[in-house]
């Protein structure tokens, strides 16, 4: 019995040596990596589809640098420390239009930007959640509050879903507010009014607004 105790004792003792040796050699890149992963295996495992497949693929620090935005767009967030850019399809809340623009996060906000225009500002404190389906979809929705500095909740399609939402989610601080949702979704269009997003599964993948006037995810 005591040489059971001496040997669980050293073999508890070895792994950890071996942990704090695993830790120290860790480069800043590598720990970053392995922080975000635990942020976005609490968001999304179990819950959406495709998130297995996502292990395996590293973050990258930003989908386009700060150099391949417009200078005017600079110049409007100037002062802001830019953390993440990626291309997006932003889908308009009237008539689901899709439009290409960039997404920005900042140290403190999230820019919706069209060549030279910012579009939409969505400052981390007041943004009110996240929401994206249990499919395979890129669909993101950020959900802002209903007041008159904003036009309504931006619906945008991600290439790097799990990148993108792990990325705002750890910059606004706001890990739990983020939700998969199966079957629809509502998001508001501005002036008090609501729209439906319908998530279901084809044969193809398309984003269309249907006969009932709802964005339809496929």
């Amino acid at each position: 019995g005591f040489l059971i105790q001496t040997s669980e004792m050293l073999r508890k003792i070895c792994m950890r040596n071996l942990v704090r040796k695993y830790c120290r050699g860790l480069t800043a890149e590598r720990k970053g990596q392995l922080q975000q992963k635990v942020v976005t295996s609490a968001v999304f495992s179990g819950k959406k589809e495709g998130y297995l497949e996502s292990l395996s693929q590293p973050f990258l620090e930003t989908r386009l640098k700060e150099n391949d935005l417009n200078p005017k767009v600079l110049q409007l967030i100037c002062g802001e420390n830019i953390k993440y850019v990626t291309p997006v399809v932003k889908y308009d809340r009237n008539g689901f239009k899709a439009r290409e623009r960039l997404l920005v996060l900042t140290q403190s906000s999230a820019y919706v930007v069209e060549m030279a225009k910012i579009k939409q500002k969505i400052e981390y404190s007041t943004l009110k959640g996240i929401s994206t389906s249990n499919l395979s979809d890129g669909i993101v929705v950020i959900h802002v509050p209903e007041d008159n500095k904003q036009k309504g909740d931006v619906i945008l399609q991600c290439e790097h879903v799990f990148e993108t939402v792990t990325k705002l989610c750890i910059l606004a601080n706001k890990q739990s507010v983020v939700k998969v949702v199966k079957g629809s979704l509502r998001f508001r269009v501005g002036s008090g009014k609501e729209g439906t997003m319908v998530f279901t599964v084809g044969p193809e993948p398309q984003v269309f607004k249907d006969k009932t006037g709802q964005l339809t995810v496929v």
